[in-house]
């Protein structure tokens, strides 16, 4: 039977943690050899679904994959369109450094829900960079 749940905790260190059933009861042990993704996407509050078995100290996870609304905030993101260019469709507006990086932490989240605040910050600093350079953004 499959079950839903949020990582309660995970030290990448020892390869181990704890995931909250969706249903309640006693959190469920997780070790990092029953992951069926990037053990570097585990986190803190992730949604995964899971099989549980009863292990030597208790109830014990595996098979445990992405939840649902993670798994499909991936494959479902709309194909980026590129105008065509033509005459003055080629100009952009121009963003306030706070509005750009409104968006670009949205996306950021939406696209990688996984990533950590430090990530989402260096992400964003380096494409601030970028979009300051090219014009994209006022200084």
């Amino acid at each position: 039977m499959t079950v839903n749940g949020r990582v309660v905790r995970f030290d990448s260190a020892r390869g181990y943690g704890f995931i909250a059933p969706e249903s309640g009861g006693d959190d469920v042990f997780l070790h990092v050899n029953d992951l069926l993704f990037p053990e570097e996407q585990v986190r803190q509050g992730l949604t995964v679904e899971f099989e549980v078995e009863e292990g030597d100290r208790g109830p014990k996870a595996f098979s445990v994959q992405l939840g649902p609304e993670v798994a499909g905030r991936r494959s479902a993101l709309p194909a980026l369109s590129v105008p065509q260019e033509s005459g003055d469709q080629d100009l952009c507006d121009v963003l306030s450094a706070k509005d750009y990086l409104r968006e670009v932490t949205e996306v950021l989240l939406r696209v990688v829900p996984t990533l950590t605040g430090e990530e989402i910050l260096l992400a964003r600093a380096g494409l601030a960079e970028c979009a300051k350079a090219h014009g994209w953004i006022e200084s």
